[in-house]
């Protein structure tokens, strides 16, 4: 019931449409030199799950440490994942200078089930499955408006890791995951996890902390990059903070 408490307020007072609470100056930092990955890994590959609930890829020790906070059902992330996951794995993950850390902001009631699908796999496959989910947000998103008045209510009135499950397979993220290498049982005894259910919990308590009110939102180095929504705009800061 604690966890149910807690979600309620979350889910009824951010948004997604980027931004925070914070503002704050520009990261500035003087240019770092590549670092090289462990012997026969590569940074992109190199996942750690790490002490605030979040996934980080590249260098745990990079010198320009990006955060995202991101709702798996937010277009406006949907749209940041589609024009950011390259090139800033590309230019930046893949050199050791740069660290990138994604962290589950839920946002929507259908964000718990996601999320939970969505760390159900393997380290290695976080940040691809997170990817695809993103990607595929045109097929999945519609099905939360074909969902009748009734059916939503329904949901909505259950304490949130109870209504989970029924959000996966209302949403077709149950059949997403599946089709992607997880079996029926393993999804739904994460769905049903309730520590896992907790550590996302937590993780929103973090955001709270952090002053975060909308997704996505942006940090480096530990200090928030406001008014940000897209590459063309965060690229700039990173580069500011030394990844160039």
């Amino acid at each position: 019931m604690r966890t149910a408490l807690f979600l309620a307020p979350v889910l009824a007072l951010v948004a997604c449409n980027g931004g925070n609470a914070n503002e704050a100056a520009p990261v500035q930092g003087e240019a770092v030199e590549n670092v090289a990955a462990p012997q026969g890994q590569q940074w992109t590959e190199v996942v750690t799950k790490t002490e605030q609930g979040g996934y980080l890829v590249g260098n745990p020790n990079a010198a320009v440490k990006l955060v995202e906070y991101g709702s798996r059902t937010c277009p406006a992330c949907g749209a940041f994942a589609g024009q950011a996951f390259e090139p800033l794995m590309q230019d930046y993950v893949s050199t050791g200078r740069v660290s990138f850390e994604y962290r589950d902001f839920l946002i929507h009631p259908q964000d718990l089930a996601a999320s939970l699908l969505g760390r159900c796999v393997s380290e290695e496959r976080y940040f691809p499955m997170l990817e695809q989910m993103f990607a595929a947000q045109p097929e999945l998103l519609p099905r939360v408006q074909q969902l009748s008045d009734q059916q939503i209510t329904q949901l909505q009135s259950m304490p949130a890791p109870q209504a989970a499950p029924l959000w996966a397979e209302a949403t077709g993220y149950l059949d997403f995951v599946k089709q992607r290498g997880l079996s029926e049982s393993q999804a739904r005894q994460c769905l049903n996890n309730a520590e896992m259910v907790e550590e996302l919990v937590a993780l929103q308590q973090v955001a709270r902390e952090d002053n975060v009110s909308g997704t996505p939102s942006f940090f480096i180095n530990g200090r928030a990059v406001p008014n940000t929504l897209n590459w063309a705009q965060l690229e700039p800061q990173l580069q500011a903070a030394g990844a160039r």
